[in-house]
């Protein structure tokens, strides 16, 4: 086995290998892998190495507005100077913030697509102002250190809105929340159910829209979730993602304005103990597309 991988890469005198092949001609393979399958084959040796280093490689990873991306970033007159076009994207699978830090966006690394996350804190939310009803706590299970707590409500909604230039693609919208409230005890995981109350009188209202006139809404009983085989119990204390819908971008000329909200108004009854976090929009094929690793936080 080790002579014959050797052969492949070594020009020996029975007859070529891969390091006689050209290096145009290797980059033109790499157009059709992922990023880390490139920087795998990279190590070869000089030739794919070589077309690993192509700007017309990466040029082929990154989305065709990926100038919009680096205009977010600081100082990007003197950061992108002499950049190749393997450390822009290297620069931009690193979430970008923007809008004072509540919003994130990043490239996937193997895909090389537009994924965005939003902080609740860039998002209006009925009735924040009064402790009684609403807090916010730090936590180092959000990326952006901050969820928001409902302790008790009647009225419940949480809107956002987004406008940025989404390359063409289709996406899928989802809020990430959690039931009780957690933290660390003695360095362990613990959840706090005390206010949890509410959820299962009636469906939660998920919408979005968007400035071209998509329009998509869902509903879910946030206690309606996987059970536990053993007893039957609701398992809570975990982040669970819920999709409001999918939205197309044709075209990144005009941006795209996405408008979403969570909602749950019924006032015959209260409603608490649920954490919101965020809510993300990538593609929603995402997953398949990655095929290691999962989108959604566990």
């Amino acid at each position: 086995m080790g002579a014959s991988l050797s052969s492949l890469t070594e020009n020996e005198t029975t007859g070529p290998g891969l390091g006689d092949i050209p290096e145009n001609c290797v980059a033109c393979v790499f157009m059709y892998l992922t990023p880390p399958e490139i920087c795998n084959l990279a190590r070869l040796n000089r030739a794919f190495r070589g077309a690993a280093s192509s700007d017309a490689v990466w040029n082929s990873k990154l989305p065709s507005n990926y100038h919009h991306l680096l205009d977010l970033l600081p100082l990007r007159e003197k950061i992108n100077e002499g950049l190749s076009k393997k450390d822009i994207f290297a620069l931009l699978s690193r979430p970008v913030p923007f809008d004072d830090g509540n919003k994130e966006v990043w490239l996937d690394r193997i895909c090389g697509r537009i994924c965005m996350s939003i902080s609740t804190k860039a998002m209006l939310i009925t009735g924040v102002e009064d402790r009684r009803h609403w807090n916010w706590f730090p936590t180092e299970e959000s990326r952006f250190h901050v969820v928001a707590y409902c302790q008790q409500v009647w009225w419940f909604e949480v809107s956002g809105s987004v406008k940025f230039p989404f390359p063409p693609d289709v996406y899928m919208l989802t809020f990430r929340v959690h039931l009780g409230k957690f933290y660390k005890r003695l360095g362990r995981r613990v959840c706090n159910f005390e206010h949890t109350h509410g959820w299962d009188l009636g469906p939660v209202r998920y919408e979005l829209t968007t400035s071209d006139g998509q329009h998509a809404v869902s509903e879910y009983f946030i206690h309606d979730i996987e059970q536990d085989d053993t007893n039957g119990n609701i398992k809570r204390g975990k982040w669970i993602e819920y999709q409001v819908g999918e939205f197309i971008v044709s075209r990144s000329d005009p941006a795209t304005e996405v408008r979403f909200s969570m909602k749950q108004i019924d006032c015959t009854h209260s409603k608490g103990g649920l954490c919101v976090d965020s809510v993300s929009i990538a593609p929603s094929d995402l997953k398949g597309c990655r095929r290691k690793g999962v989108f959604k936080y566990q």
